[in-house]
């Protein structure tokens, strides 16, 4: 089931490679009510895992976040996204590669497209990265939700090895950089 935001949430969808690794992050973030782990850009209905890894569907691998922006910004969860991959690589996070893990912001309203293109614009003046940002920032059409057993994924597999190599250092990040905006104390959950 796809939350709609009510009067006090809102709605992010974001790609930056695997879900399972964005799923982890943003779960544990202040302010988020809900991460679905799903699919979003693609043009075929209703996708499957298989044919999203395919690269047939067009689709990337995205997160659906549910937030109170009176608790944690659309711009602070950007903060956060760019801190934990690479959005210089063109469908590439790591050793996952193909159109599926591009990096991507799928806006949801003008002022999310405006926030989205600012940080970026901030993240490349200020020289962080040595490539160029290559995150597409296009509007969201539609959301499809990854079959059940990817959701929550990293807390239900964390000794699985991709888990503990791939989306353990991306957790402990959020955790070093963004100690404030947790839901729970940092020795907690990994």
């Amino acid at each position: 089931m796809t939350n709609m935001p009510n009067n006090r949430t809102e709605i992010a969808t974001l790609a930056g490679g695997c879900f399972w690794c964005l799923e982890a992050v943003f779960d544990q973030l202040n302010g988020v009510s809900e991460v679905e782990s799903g699919y979003a850009g693609g043009q075929v209905p209703n996708p499957t895992y298989r044919q999203v890894c395919d690269g047939t569907t067009g689709h990337a691998e995205v997160v659906q976040i549910t937030f109170d922006p009176a608790v944690v910004s659309f711009r602070q969860l950007l903060e956060v996204f760019f801190t934990i991959h690479d959005p210089t690589t063109l469908n590439r996070q790591g050793a996952d590669f193909g159109t599926q893990y591009r990096s991507a912001i799928f806006y949801h309203s003008p002022e999310q497209r405006r926030t989205a293109e600012g940080v970026i614009t901030e993240i490349m003046a200020a020289g962080i990265w040595d490539a160029p940002i290559v995150t597409e920032v296009t509007p969201f059409t539609k959301f499809y939700r990854a079959e059940q057993y990817h959701q929550e994924y990293y807390v239900n597999n964390m000794n699985q090895p991709y888990c503990r190599a791939v989306v353990a250092p991306k957790v402990a990040k959020l955790r070093k950089h963004f100690t404030e905006q947790l839901k729970r104390p940092a020795g907690l959950g990994a």
